[in-house]
C-alpha cells in the first residue's frame, strides 16, 4: 500500500479539513456579512453590534487555547467534527432569534465552538506530513479562510437579494452540520488508525514503541522549554503588529495621510492578495530549507525567513509611516520617478501604486511570520503537547490582538497615529534583532536524551 496508501488518504483528509474549516470560518462570519439586512428587519445600534461580535472574539480566545490542550489528550478528529456540528446548530438556532440578548449569548457559543476548528488540523496535518512538507500544507490550509473571506460577501449579498437572512443563515448551518459528519467519517488522526507506518521521527527511532523516548516528554519539562516562551513573544508582537495595521491603517491613511476612504479600502484589499502570497511562500520555502538541513536540536531552517519577513515587516512599515504624505513634495522622491511608466500605462497616480506596494508588501512579510509561527510551534514541540504549543502561541497573540485594540488606539488619541504606527514599527524591529541573537538557541521543547543533545 505504502505511498499510494499515504497519497490516497492525505488527499481525502487534506479537502476534508479545508472544506470544514472553510465553513469553520465563513459561519464564524455570516453575521458580519449579513449585518445590513439584520438591521433592516431588528434595530440595532453600534454598541449592541459590538457586543454580539465582541461575545465571539472572547469566546474564541478561551476556547482555541482550550481546544489546543484538548486535541494532545482526545481524538482530533472528533473535536474537529463536533465544533464544526456545533457552529451549525447555533447558526440554525441565531437565525430563529430576534433579541440582541440571545444573539449575543448565541454569537459566544458559536464563538466557543469555532476554537475547536484549527488546534485539531495542526495535530493532523503534523501526524500525516513529513517535516518538509508540513510548512506547505499549513499554509496552503490556511488559506481556506481566505478564500471564505472573500467569497463570503460576494456569496451572501448575491443570496440576499433573493432569500431572507435567516433562510441562508439556517441553510449555512445545514451545510455545516452535514459536513461535519463528514469529517468523523473521512478524517483519520494518525497513519496507524489505517494500518499505515507512522512517519513521526520519534515513532521511527525510539526503539519501534509509539511514544519512544525521542517523541514524547513530560509536562513540566515541556513548559520550562525557553523557546516556547520565545515564540510566543515573538508571535504576540508580530500578530499584535499585524492587527494594529489591518484594523487602523486605513484610518491612519484617511485621518493623517489625507486618502480617500476609496484608497484605505484599496490598501486594505492589497494587503490581503499580499498576505495569500506571503503565508504560501513562507510554507513552501521553508520547507525547503527543512529538507536541506532537516529539523535538529538546536535552531530551525525556517529561522532565516522567518526574520528576514519580520525585517520585511519593520521596513514596510517605516515606509508607509515617513514616505506617504498628504502633500505632494517639491521634488519627486525616486518611487514616484521609478512608478511613473506604470502610472501612466494604467492611469493609476504614483502615490496610490505606492500605497497599493506598501500594502501588499506588509501583507506579504506579516502573514509569512504568523504561518511560520504555527508550523514552528508544532513541530518543534513533544508529539503529545504539539497541540498545547499552538494553544500557548496562540493565546499570546490573542493578547497581542487585544494590545492592538485599545491600547493601540490610546496612544493614537493622545499622541497621534504617527505615534502609534511608530511604535508598532519600533516594537517589531527590536523583536526581529532580539529573535536574530537567539536564532541558534535550542528549539527542541521538552527532554532532549543526552544522545541527541
Amino acid at each position: 500500500m505504502g505511498a499510494a496508501g499515504y497519497g490516497y488518504y492525505r488527499t481525502v483528509i487534506f479537502i476534508s479539513m479545508f472544506v470544514g474549516y472553510m465553513l469553520y470560518y465563513f459561519n464564524r462570519k455570516t453575521f458580519s456579512f449579513l449585518m445590513p439586512s439584520v438591521m433592516e428587519e431588528i434595530e440595532l445600534d453600534k454598541e449592541e453590534l459590538g457586543l454580539i461580535t465582541s461575545s465571539q472574539t472572547l469566546a474564541y480566545a478561551i476556547s482555541k487555547f482550550i481546544s489546543g490542550v484538548l486535541s494532545d489528550r482526545i481524538s482530533a478528529r472528533w473535536l474537529f467534527s463536533i465544533g464544526l456540528f456545533i457552529v451549525g446548530t447555533i447558526n440554525i438556532a441565531f437565525s430563529c432569534s430576534s433579541t440582541v440578548m440571545l444573539f449575543t449569548v448565541l454569537w459566544f457559543v458559536n464563538g466557543f465552538g469555532q476554537g475547536f476548528g484549527w488546534p485539531p488540523c495542526g495535530k493532523v496535518l503534523r501526524k500525516w506530513f513529513e517535516p518538509s512538507q508540513f510548512g506547505t500544507w499549513w499554509a496552503i490550509l490556511c488559506c481556506s479562510m481566505n478564500l471564505a473571506g472573500s467569497l463570503g460577501p460576494i456569496i451572501t449579498t448575491v443570496l440576499v437579494q433573493y432569500y431572507d437572512w435567516r433562510v441562508i443563515m439556517s441553510v449555512s448551518g445545514l451545510i455545516c452540520m452535514a459536513v461535519a459528519v463528514v469529517c468523523l467519517l473521512m478524517v483519520k488522526n494518525e497513519p496507524s488508525d489505517v494500518g499505515l507506518p507512522s512517519i513521526q521521527p520519534g515513532a521511527k527511532k525510539g526503539k519501534g514503541k509509539k511514544g519512544g523516548p525521542n517523541d514524547e516528554s513530560s509536562l513540566k519539562d515541556f513548559l520550562l522549554s525557553p523557546y516556547l516562551w520565545v515564540l510566543s513573544a515573538g508571535y504576540l508582537v508580530v500578530f499584535g503588529v499585524k492587527i494594529a495595521c489591518t484594523d487602523w491603517g486605513q484610518l491612519f491613511l484617511m485621518q493623517e495621510k489625507g486618502q480617500s476612504a476609496m484608497m484605505g479600502s484599496s490598501y486594505m484589499s492589497a494587503l490581503e492578495v499580499g498576505g495569500f502570497f506571503g503565508s504560501i511562500g513562507a510554507g513552501y520555502l521553508s520547507d525547503r530549507a527543512v529538507a536541506r538541513q532537516g529539523l535538529g536540536v538546536y535552531g530551525n531552517p525556517r529561522h532565516g525567513l522567518l526574520l528576514m519577513m519580520m525585517a520585511g515587516m519593520a521596513v514596510s512599515m517605516y515606509l508607509f509611516r515617513v514616505t506617504i504624505t498628504p502633500e505632494t513634495p517639491e521634488e519627486a522622491p525616486l518611487w514616484v520617478l521609478a512608478l511613473h511608466p506604470v502610472s501612466v500605462l494604467t492611469g493609476v497616480s504614483e502615490k496610490e501604486l505606492w500605497i497599493l506596494i506598501l500594502g501588499a508588501a506588509f501583507g506579504f512579510s506579516s502573514y509569512g511570520p504568523i504561518a511560520l509561527f504555527g508550523v514552528i510551534a508544532s513541530e518543534s514541540a513533544p508529539s503529545n503537547f504539539c497541540g498545547t504549543s499552538h494553544a500557548i502561541v496562540a493565546l499570546m497573540a490573542n493578547v497581542g490582538a487585544f494590545i492592538a485594540g485599545l491600547p493601540f488606539s490610546t496612544i493614537a488619541k493622545r499622541y497621534s497615529w504617527d505615534t502609534a504606527f511608530w511604535v508598532a514599527e519600533v516594537s517589531c524591529a527590536i523583536t526581529t534583532v532580539c529573535f536574530f541573537f537567539v536564532r541558534n538557541m535550542r528549539t527542541k521543547m521538552g527532554h532532549v536524551p543526552k544522545k541527541m543533545d
